[in-house]
């Protein structure tokens, strides 16, 4: 039986992003199924522009030499990481709509579903996290 794990991203920052990301790829190296849907200010982590310019939380901005010297990689090669490792990546179709955004805003390889697309795979996912 293979583990399923469901995330939900709905927090936008750089902090939120390695949190998603993190979890996802690590999942996904233990071959288990995995899932992230993005929905509200998540979207930015998977916006082609946005993913590479996203913010620290205040007064946290000296951590971003930290994560330099730490050679911990930048989002944009954990979004790719990811997508190579077989995560669904799932852009809120209702958000999307709401804010004005298109498929071709976000970066290439990504899957467009509402919630119930979502929830079709997490209803029996082993794991369930919101970030």
């Amino acid at each position: 039986m293979t583990n399923k794990v469901a995330i939900i991203a709905s927090n936008g920052g750089l902090f939120d992003a390695y949190k998603v990301f993190n979890i996802a790829t690590a999942a996904a190296a233990t071959d288990a199924q995995v899932a992230v849907f993005f929905t509200f200010e998540g979207l930015n982590l998977i916006h082609k522009d946005m993913h590479k310019q996203l913010p620290l939380p205040a007064g946290k901005e000296q951590m971003a030499e930290g994560f330099k010297n730490a050679n911990v990689p930048a989002i944009e090669q954990l979004l790719e990481m990811a997508q190579e490792m077989g995560v669904r990546i799932i852009a809120c179709q209702m958000t999307m709509d709401v804010i004005g955004l298109k498929e071709e805003d976000f970066v290439p390889g990504i899957e467009v579903g509402g919630a119930a697309t979502f929830l079709d795979f997490a209803f029996d996912a082993n794991v369930t996290l919101t970030f």
